[in-house]
């Protein structure tokens, strides 16, 4: 979800001087268009662009289509099948945009453009003291929620997978540069000992992680079986055991792209309160919590079809 101090973490990759020219490249091409045709201008940009990717991406269209047979295994007409796909490409394509120009906008501009809702129920959370624990989701721009949490205040700290982008180490590094609020982000890896993780908790942290792994990277990660859309699958749930180990309280949280970079972080009730003195864990108290997250996720996905992500 970021940076620790404007740093990579240690061990973490960094990108080669050609990816820093490509992305700059992009970046600048980015801000010109933004400075002659404003944000909607990037909107229509971006539109457009997914638009062409629609058009002549067929092997990744016939990919989502199989997906949306899982989410809706009763079926869709045929039109709204098409509009679901094109808006797949197009929300997309502009999200990856957004991402890029993200530390080029006024701060006001940013926050302007999120509503968030559900923040009561966060801040209850974090008043118990003992950190929060937000399951999300491969579903949305998370990008959004980290920085939005942040430029709100918020101590955060995110558990990832040690595999990522050359764009998003690019970006984070940009991101920890323009703003401190996100260069205090803490970032843990999901592979990595648990002892930072319980740390965060202490800390009173709001702890963010993506448990909706599409396959498992190393046999020492703990899971967990649901049921969603129909099939069983693997969920990680390390992350969890540690919150409820702590006394954290628990919620599932999305972020929603909307026309013109307009976004909505969203944070349901809580999944789990501990009581009063009460942490610890059990096999059956994971398993409903998982379970009641998995339901979450496909509530979610049949209401906005357009945001499955890993196709």
């Amino acid at each position: 979800m970021g940076e620790s101090s404007g740093a990579l973490p240690r061990g973490e990759k960094r990108a080669s001087w050609y990816d820093r020219a490509k992305f700059g490249f992009v970046r600048w091409f980015l801000a010109a268009w933004v400075g002659a045709f404003s944000l909607k201008g990037l909107y229509l940009f971006g539109s457009w662009f997914g638009t062409i990717e629609y058009l002549i991406n067929f092997k990744r269209r016939g990919r989502y289509r199989r997906e949306l047979r899982d989410v809706f295994p009763e079926g869709l007409d045929a039109t709204r099948q098409r509009d679901i796909i094109h808006q797949y490409f197009r929300r997309t394509r502009c999200d990856k945009l957004f991402y890029l120009i993200f530390d080029r906008l006024p701060r006001d501009k940013i926050m302007r453009r999120i509503r968030f809702h559900g923040q009561e129920y966060l801040d209850e959370g974090l008043a118990r003291g003992r950190g929060v624990y937000v399951m999300m989701s491969h579903h949305g721009s998370h990008h959004v929620a980290a920085l939005l949490m942040a430029l709100l205040g918020y101590k955060c700290a995110g558990v990832r997978d040690r595999n990522e982008g050359m764009l998003r180490v690019y970006m984070q590094e940009k991101y920890a540069r323009t703003f401190p609020e996100y260069a205090g982000i803490r970032v843990l890896y999901a592979d990595s000992f648990p002892r930072d993780i319980y740390r965060c908790f202490q800390e009173n942290r709001v702890v963010g992680t993506a448990l909706d792994v599409g396959r498992v990277r190393g046999l020492q990660l703990k899971t967990c079986p649901v049921r969603v859309f129909g099939q069983t699958r693997e969920f990680l749930t390390g992350t969890l055991q540690v919150a409820l180990r702590c006394g954290a309280t628990i919620f599932q949280a999305f972020v929603v792209s909307r026309p013109n970079f307009y976004y909505r972080m969203i944070v349901n009730p809580p999944l789990y309160v501990p009581g009063e003195g009460e942490a610890g864990e059990n096999p059956e108290l994971i398993g409903r919590v998982m379970q009641q997250y998995a339901d979450g996720i496909e509530a979610h996905v049949r209401e906005h079809p357009d945001h499955i992500s890993r196709v």
